[in-house]
């Protein structure tokens, strides 16, 4: 069995991984992304840079041990006219967050890298998907922030849970809006490693 490494301790990539019986190991990177933020505006290269930095970080940790690991990361971000949304730090800020976005299309961007440990070969790609929310009153706002779905999660919304009831549509990857542009890793890791993740067994 090949051994898959996701660089990120969200459940809903872990997630995106199990629901297609694709068995993986999570180990999440201690990265400085504010730091990255400071440097990068451009939100395409701040995803793309972030996703590398997290796999290198990730592929560093396991090379003394001389496993042969394939590792995916990424870096998920929104873009809104021209301004980039991350993770809200609290209710506050998510609240600002999902009142700038109602009514509105913005951009969601993921930052995809893959490498494995034993060669040098690294990929970078992304994903922009366009998610159009919604009109939303400050009340109806606030009756979603006390889900909690909106903590850990790029723009203050999880597709997949609650906030499904206010997107109206969406155009591109719907597996990006969750967390992964899975298609994208599907043909990264078959064309770029000679992986195919539809030959691989569920334990």
């Amino acid at each position: 069995m090949k051994n898959i490494i996701l660089a990120s301790k969200s459940i809903d990539r872990s997630k995106l991984f199990k629901d297609a019986k694709i068995p993986i190991e999570i180990l999440g990177p201690d990265i400085d992304e504010e730091e990255f933020k400071k440097k990068i505006g451009d939100p395409i290269k701040l995803v793309r840079e972030l996703a590398k930095a997290k796999a290198l970080y990730i592929k560093n940790i396991i090379l003394e041990s001389k496993r042969d690991a394939f590792i995916v990361a990424a870096d998920t971000i929104i873009e809104f006219n021209g301004d980039m949304i991350g993770k809200a730090k609290d209710e506050q800020t998510a609240f600002q967050i999902l009142k700038r976005l109602t009514g509105n299309v913005h951009n969601l961007l993921t930052g995809i890298a893959i490498t494995r440990s034993i060669d040098s070969k690294i990929v970078v790609d992304y994903e922009s998907t366009v998610v159009k929310f919604l009109e939303l009153s400050d009340k109806e706002i606030r009756c979603y922030l006390k889900s909690g779905d909106w903590k850990g999660r790029a723009g203050a919304y999880a597709i997949t849970e609650k906030a499904s009831l206010f997107i109206e549509y969406i155009q591109g990857s719907f597996s990006n809006v969750i967390g992964l542009p899975m298609h994208k890793i599907f043909l990264i890791l078959k064309n770029q490693f000679n992986l195919n993740l539809l030959e691989i067994k569920e334990i």
